[in-house]
């Protein structure tokens, strides 16, 4: 029995759109056939979203993506995705507002990251993810080690994730820039680079790095589907 996988969405729906590919290729992969995911997408607006992260009223964000939540359970999900890693800063509120499971995107991230036996990493991410105290200790929190660029580097990455990839702008320059930084982070020990923005992984991929990269979309949807067809949480 397959559980229904509700996709909370939207922050943005560029990345959202990958989210529902990997997860329907995973089903597919793992079930053969026709098979699919059985999976309700609920995508918000992201403007006012962005609004409040700007300006920090982060409380305000959660409660609207707690609210987006409950609809997808009274929909009939049955286990929950928050499909952006900024947003997981109100993971919390999201998760007190649903009886059904919720798959951290961290958790299944520090377990990835863990297998392989890595214990430092970098981080890219918005400006919000690699400053932030939520993402970084709740890595932390798993043992590993953060490291993240340099400030001049940390707007750049910020700007090309909101100025480009949300916006569908995939660019040569910009890809060039993150192996710079990616190359830079290793320099400074990171054995490993978690992209930790869905739309990053519009831009880069393994190839652009001489270390290992750990694709927080693919990582978190892979998690999904473990969900949705054994039962089993990371925790």
């Amino acid at each position: 029995m397959m559980l229904r996988i509700g996709m909370l969405g939207g922050m943005s729906w560029e990345s959202t759109a990958e989210y529902y590919r990997l997860v329907n290729e995973l089903v597919r992969d793992r079930l053969g056939g026709l098979h699919s995911a059985d999976c309700l997408v609920r995508s918000v607006d992201f403007a006012p979203i962005e609004e409040k992260q700007v300006s920090g009223r982060w409380e305000e964000a959660g409660a609207a993506l707690a609210a987006a939540a409950v609809e997808l359970e009274r929909g009939g999900a049955e286990l929950l995705v928050l499909c952006t890693n900024t947003m997981h800063k109100v993971a919390p509120a999201i998760e007190q507002a649903i009886s059904i499971p919720f798959i951290n995107l961290l958790d299944a991230t520090a377990s990835a990251v863990k297998k392989t036996g890595t214990t430092t990493v970098g981080l890219l991410g918005t400006a919000f993810t690699m400053e932030q105290d939520f993402y970084r200790d709740g890595l932390s929190a798993h043992g590993l080690q953060v490291l993240v660029p340099d400030q001049e580097d940390r707007a750049l990455i910020h700007r090309v994730i909101y100025d480009e990839l949300c916006v569908g702008t995939v660019s040569d320059d910009s890809r060039k820039e993150y192996q710079r930084i990616i190359a830079d982070l290793a320099s400074r020990g990171a054995e490993g680079v978690i992209l930790g923005c869905t739309e990053i992984e519009l831009l880069i991929s393994q190839e652009d790095a001489n270390v290992p990269l750990f694709p927080t979309t693919a990582i978190h949807a892979e998690a999904a589907v473990d969900a949705a067809l054994s039962g089993t949480i990371i925790r």
